[in-house]
This record gives structure tokens, sequence and C-alpha cells, in this order.
């Protein structure tokens, strides 16, 4: 992961992927199931709002939404 990315917010994380054409699908507790139509993925953001979202799961949450750091980077600058 790019020494770039700084630590996110869950509010934060989810504008960002709101611009990556994702939409909030559903939410059970504190996860939000997030889901983009046009290829057909779903990924899960925990919604812990004064919490910041650790590295490793952030990570994980890129690579589920079909990013690279570098891809998610641009997307958080825009």
């Amino acid at each position: 992961m790019s020494k770039g990315l700084p630590a996110l917010r869950a509010r934060e994380l989810v504008r960002i992927l709101e611009k990556a054409g994702f939409v909030a699908w559903r939410q059970k507790g504190s996860h939000l199931t997030m889901y983009r139509a046009s290829d057909r993925r779903a990924l899960t953001v925990p919604v812990h709002f004064r919490k910041t979202i650790p590295k490793g799961t952030l990570h994980a949450i890129i690579k589920q939404a079909g990013f690279t750091s570098e891809q998610f980077a641009e997307l958080m600058e825009d």
C-alpha cells in the first residue's frame, strides 16, 4: 500500500466510494454494505464513526473495490 494513504474515518471512506459509483445497499449493525451495479461488486465498510479504519482493513476494502492504492489516492484528491 502506498505511503500516501492517510488514516480515514468511515464517513470519509463512504464518500470516496460513492464518487466511484458505489451506493449504500444495506446496513446491519455497524457494518454498511455498498454495491456498484456496473460490475456487480459489493463490499463491507465498518462504520465506527469515532474511530479511524485500520490500515489493513482499508487495504482490503480498496482491493475489494477493484482499485490500486494509486487509483484510490486519485479518487481522494478529486
